[in-house]
């Protein structure tokens, strides 16, 4: 069954942030689409307002009898859908087309000319920049993002289908599925141990991604791993390469050398050196399709970002709340350089919560480390996400290995007041996992106080 034959699409775990994108590309192009997921979110709710029926119990009985063909249906599945699930193992015993999603994002994107962002940090922001630096320049593309881009108010962009920008995403080797004509690497920084045993083994698996980019593609490598290709980088001997960065009203300001031209004072708006690379890395990709580096360079000052990439809540003389994805050790450090650059001198209070037990266990001493960069934490219990509890594995452990002076595990019933308590100049949320749904409720009561102040 093709993609074209295929009249429903009928997805387990339509919730999730990749899945989603699928399902408004299926409901785009005129399928039938409907899906499960365990509860109801934003995105799911967005779905439902496009017309996609979303039920979140597993219960074949709640599945419309038109997605019970398995002549005419596409079942596409998240990896972390349990194997005892119902509605899974169904369509798995009665004979239906069941594909992973990077499956089917591999045969959506395979006649198309692929741009492809892989790394263990940074494939949201790049793969969001580079679909806004390719639409700004007039470039017919379909983009699926991890992420809602600011740009777009959303994780899926339908500009035509001569391009396609997707995700590369290392989890569950799933990026093994796509055959890039463009790709970068950002970085190949040790996770997934859950999936991968050891920090080899997952760089074996990046090299197994390298050898699957089209003859004649072009492979774009931050400088300084272990790979073979174009490199990118900043105030080093680069192929692409940002020089002479300044900083006015919280912008960058840099020169951009590159085999196509050496561009001056070029502006981005995204704080963090981490973001900078990302932003570099878009524009060098985007070259590939042949647009013109001074237009890529004003297509790079109008990004606007990414919702949970060090996205500012609140932003005024007196107090700014950041809200970040960060959820490993690099990420952390990062987001705690961009905050540090871009308000010096301001106290600042970090809430972060763990996500998955697993990770929490591999890099504890590195999660420790990182934190205590902040002189200021609230610690939330672990997000399980996927996963069930691990014996002895849990925030307080966390906490103890902490070296921050003020350093405080709480509930998220408490983090409100501990925050109006602690009056600090910036507040930074951190995560992965259902942090990202307290962000709205703290800055309606930060804005309320502020409003009575």
């Amino acid at each position: 069954m093709g993609i074209k034959d295929i009249h429903n699409v009928y997805f387990i775990g339509i919730g999730g942030i990749g899945m989603s994108a699928l399902a408004r590309y299926f409901k785009f192009i005129g399928k039938n689409v409907s899906g499960y997921d365990k509860t109801e979110t934003p995105l799911t709710m967005d779905l439902v307002d496009l017309g996609i029926q979303v039920h979140y119990e597993d219960d074949l009985q709640l599945v419309s009898k038109e997605y019970l063909d398995p002549n005419n249906t596409l079942v596409v599945y998240t990896p972390a859908v349990p194997n005892d699930h119902g509605e899974y193992n169904y369509f798995i015993a009665h004979g239906f087309q069941v594909k992973k999603r990077s499956e089917v994002l591999g045969l959506i994107t395979r006649d198309t000319y692929c741009f492809a962002v892989a790394g263990t940090h940074g494939k949201t922001t790049t793969s969001c920049i580079l679909a806004h630096l390719l639409k700004e320049t007039g470039t017919p593309i379909t983009a699926f993002l991890g992420g809602i881009s600011e740009d777009f108010n959303s994780n899926f962009l339908l500009e035509g289908s001569e391009y396609s920008v997707v995700e590369a995403d290392e989890f569950d080797r799933s990026f093994l599925q796509l055959s890039p004509n463009v790709a970068c690497i950002t970085s190949m920084d040790a996770d997934h141990l859950d999936i991968y045993g050891n920090s080899e083994e997952l760089q074996r698996s990046f090299r197994d991604f390298v050898n699957r980019i089209k003859p004649n593609g072009k492979l774009l490598v931050r400088n300084g791993l272990d790979l073979e290709g174009t490199t990118y980088g900043i105030e080093d001997n680069s192929d692409y390469c940002i020089r002479n960065i300044r900083i006015d009203h919280g912008t960058y300001i840099f020169d951009l050398d590159s085999p196509e031209a050496n561009l001056k004072s070029v502006r981005f708006n995204k704080p963090g050196r981490h973001n900078l690379l990302n932003g570099l890395v878009a524009y060098a990709m985007a070259i590939q399709a042949g647009s013109s580096p001074s237009s890529l360079a004003e297509a790079l000052a109008t990004f606007k970002g990414v919702q949970r990439r060090f996205s500012y809540q609140i932003k005024n003389s007196d107090f700014v709340f950041i809200d970040d994805y960060a959820h490993h050790p690099t990420e952390i450090d990062a987001a705690f350089q961009a905050v540090s650059e871009m308000h010096p001198g301001k106290s600042i209070l970090a809430v972060f919560q763990p996500h998955l037990f697993s990770r929490t266990r591999d890099f504890v001493d590195e999660f420790a480390k990182s934190l205590s960069n902040f002189p200021s934490l609230l610690l939330l219990d672990i997000y399980p996400a996927r996963e069930k509890p691990i014996e002895g594995v849990n925030s307080q452990w966390l906490l103890d290995k902490i070296t921050s002076p003020r350093k405080k595990l709480i509930g998220k019933s408490e983090l409100i007041s501990e925050i109006l308590a602690q009056k600090p100049d910036v507040l930074i949320t951190l995560g992965a996992g259902d942090i990202g749904l307290e962000v709205s409720k703290i800055k309606k009561e930060l804005n309320l106080v502020q409003k009575r102040h």
